[in-house]
This record gives C-alpha cells, structure tokens and sequence, in this order.
C-alpha cells in the first residue's frame, strides 16, 4: 500500500481532532486570562435619595431608566398639614399685640394725682409760712403750725407712694410687654421652619443621572429617611480591580492605564482609564477574582475611573493592563 494512499478514518481520526481542538481552546483561554495584569468588575457612585418629611407621596414621577437632571422635581408629598401650622403660628404673631398691656390710663391717674397732692402741698407750705409770722406775733399757737406741719410730712409720705407706685406701675408694664413681644422672634422663627419643611416636601433630584431602582409610588405614605429611588451617575464608571503585591510597585495614583472588556466580536474592546484610587490595606484575593499568582497570596484592591460610552455597565466584567 502506498504511503499517498494511507487514510486516516472513523473513530479514532475524531477523537484526535477533539482532543487538539479542546487543547488549543485551553491554550487560547489561558493566553487570554495571562494578556492583562488585572480584572475586576464594574461600578459607579450610587445615591440612595430618601423622603426628607413624612406625608401622603401625592405625586412621584420616577421610572427605572429614566436620566434626570440635577434640582429637576420628580415628586411631592403632600405639604397642606405643614401649610396649617403656619397659619396656626402667622395667627398667634398676630394675637401678640393684642396682648400688650396699655399702661397709659393707669400711669395717667397716677400722674393727676401727683398734681393735686403737688398743688396741695404748695397750699400747706404757705399756710405754714403764715402761721409761722402769726407765732412769732403772739396771734396764733404753736400747735395750728405743728399741725400744718404735720399735714406736710404726712402729704409728702403720700407722694412717695404714689411716685413709687407710679414707677411700680411702669415697671410692671414694661416686663409684661417685654415679655409678650419675646415670644414674636420665637414664633417668627417657627414660621420659617415650618416653611423650609414644606419646601422639603417637594422631592428635587440632588444631581444627573441614571435611575437604577424605585422603591415607592405615588399615593404610598412616606417617611423621612426611607428610600424613594436609586440613582447612579454612569457617565463615569469606576473599574474595581485587585493587584498583587509584586505589582504594587508598579502603579500611582493618576496613572493612565488602558481597560479592556468583552465585545459582540469576541476580541477585547479598550478604554482609557485613570487610577484615582489605591486600598491602604491588603486582603485575600476574592474568590470571583483571577490573578496570575496563587489565590491564597495577599492582594491590594485599586479603582480606575473611565468615561463611559454607553457599553459598560455596573457588574460587567473588565480587566487592566497598567
């Protein structure tokens, strides 16, 4: 039989062909696994917003996908019982003045009595004055100028009280007054707060971005601090890598690095990255991460910001060639 004539056929020839095809699969996946110096999977900086008041969610717009701008208003909580505690506390400012004590009527009897005890007491003095000439002439007694006198000391005693009680009277006025329109600044300030609440009852979005989940719907009760939605920034993502120790050596901070993903094609699609981030502390390699060296060896996680062009996603799988 000639060698140009010799087949190879049956089984055996399909069981080569497997086995080279299996080897060479191997070959490939390794060269693949061994092309870049890490891998890692894909994340982004995601806002939990929350209900900053408590209230009927009367409206809320929100839907998983949907790009918002930042300070749009995308809901709203029903402000009317925050809306009527400031008409409560605008009600009680205004029935402060009604409050005041007018002291004018009172401070004016005191002062007309002052006059007259005034008037009263200039006649006395007089009438002291002549008794003193009638004494002196033998035409009166001593005891008419000791009762003049006497109606003196006791008129002047009476004027005391009443200057103190007109003083008292002022005094008493003015705390009482003071202390009604204390209450103005207090009430005034109340008034504000509750206002900034209501403002808070509108749900505004704290920056752009892409909405990754919801968790409320229009018509539910909200309360202030629970989740209403979940939002991330994907204009930006952030590749979480690990490193080992050897390669730590090797990388800085704002280094440019290249990212590599899976595309449709099947061949690596590349994308410039910065290293903005580098863990202070080494861990164990996780166990969904591949490295070149053995899993139980110590490894440093690292983070690479890249501009993303719509094709990465949170999750997805990348690797890093520094």
């Amino acid at each position: 039989m000639k060698a140009s004539n010799y087949k190879i056929t049956g089984k055996p020839y399909r069981l080569i062909h497997l086995v080279l095809v299996s080897m060479l699969l191997v070959l490939g996946c390794r060269s693949k696994q061994l092309a870049h110096d890490a891998a890692g999977s894909f994340e982004a900086d995601e806002v939990m917003v929350s209900a900053q008041e408590s209230g009927l969610l009367v409206d809320f717009n929100v839907q998983e996908g949907a790009q918002l701008s930042k300070d749009s208003v995308v809901g709203r909580i029903d402000p009317i019982p925050l809306e009527l505690q400031v008409a409560q506390a605008t009600a009680r400012i205004d029935a402060l003045e009604e409050r005041v004590v007018d002291a004018s009527p009172q401070v004016e009897v005191w002062k007309q009595q002052l006059v007259v005890q005034e008037t009263q007491l200039n006649h006395l003095r007089r009438e002291e004055k002549r008794l003193e000439q009638l004494v002196a002439a033998d035409a009166a007694t001593g005891k008419q100028l000791d009762d003049i006198r006497y109606q003196i000391q006791t008129l002047l005693k009476q004027q005391q009280v009443t200057r103190s009680q007109l003083a008292l009277q002022q005094s008493t006025t003015g705390t009482t007054n003071r202390s009604i329109r204390s209450e103005r600044p207090v009430l005034e300030k109340s008034v504000a707060q509750i206002q900034d609440r209501i403002q808070r009852t509108q749900i505004r979005n704290p920056r752009a971005g892409t909405v990754l989940s919801t968790y409320a719907l229009a018509g539910e009760m909200a309360a202030a601090g629970r989740a209403l939605y979940k939002l991330a920034d994907l204009n930006q993502v952030y590749l979480r890598a690990f490193i080992t120790g050897d390669q730590l050596a090797r990388i800085k901070l704002g280094q440019s690095v290249q990212v590599f993903v899976d595309s449709a094609s099947g061949a690596f699609k590349s994308y410039p990255g910065t290293l903005v981030w580098i863990s202070a502390k080494a861990e164990f390699t996780p166990k969904t991460i591949q490295t070149k060296d053995e899993r139980q060896h110590l490894v440093y996680a690292v983070k690479v910001r890249v501009k993303n062009d719509g094709y990465l996603k949170i999750g997805m799988y990348g690797e890093l060639s520094f």
